[in-house]
């Protein structure tokens, strides 16, 4: 959680702000199929609906009032995965530092998946 102080009062800025805008923002990058997750039963990773895309995002708060972000994707075949996970972390970085003001010290993108035919 951030908490900022302006000359009007507190702002106090939840984790599921955060994942929703991170989780909005990856998935709007071209290539990006959607959010992924690994299931703790089987161990396969599973693509998440649109409601619940922040489950693949996971954001760290430092003491300094920063924040590091991973994200979890699945990508369209046939991409380059390297352009595609540049894209995403200027996107996300730029969406979240936009949005909340918060200065994002790491973006990490780990695809988990790449979804062939679809």
């Amino acid at each position: 959680m951030i908490q900022m102080q302006t000359d009007q009062g507190g702002i106090t800025i939840n984790n599921v702000v955060f994942t929703n805008i991170v989780g909005m923002a990856a998935s709007n990058c071209f290539g990006v199929k959607g959010m992924a997750v690994r299931s703790m039963t089987d161990g396969l990773v599973h693509l998440l609906r649109r409601e619940a895309m922040g489950k693949g995002v996971l954001v760290n708060f430092h003491e300094d009032n920063t924040i590091s972000i991973d994200l979890h994707i699945i990508v369209n075949h046939g991409i380059n995965l390297t352009a595609v996970a540049e894209s995403i972390i200027s996107e996300v970085r730029y969406v979240v530092q936009k949005t909340t003001e918060t200065t994002v010290k790491d973006v990490n993108v780990y695809i988990d998946s790449v979804l062939v035919g679809v």
